[in-house]
């Protein structure tokens, strides 16, 4: 229900253009990856094959970036693999985002007024 209205809340920007402001919109755009960064975490917690291998997928779109993809997809798995380590890390994002998520919206009202 809330990425619902998320994407409703994006397609009104499109509709009446609000991506003109672009300090407004781009601390948007930041607000909603990093709120979809918080539900695919989350996805990833309970630990399941599924969660397993969603999270070995995504994380391995990331060493498609020059230079430090490797370097970052190490990071994020606490290792060469996903394992416990990156449950650990995943459970720590989860908790940390939701407060970068809310002071992002604070940043993102205070341009919009």
């Amino acid at each position: 229900m809330f990425f619902i209205c998320l994407f409703m809340h994006v397609g009104r920007g499109l509709y009446y253009g609000s991506y003109t402001f672009l300090e407004t919109w781009n601390i948007g755009v930041i607000l909603l990856f990093t709120v979809m960064a918080t539900a695919f975490v989350g996805y990833v917690l309970p630990w399941g094959q599924m969660s397993f291998w969603g999270a070995t997928v995504i994380t391995n779109l990331l060493s498609a970036i020059p230079y430090i993809g490797t370097n970052l997809v190490e990071w994020i798995w606490g290792g060469f693999s996903v394992d416990k380590a990156t449950l650990t890390r995943f459970f720590a994002f989860h908790f940390i985002l939701p407060f970068i998520i809310a002071a992002l919206a604070m940043v993102h009202l205070l341009f919009l007024h």
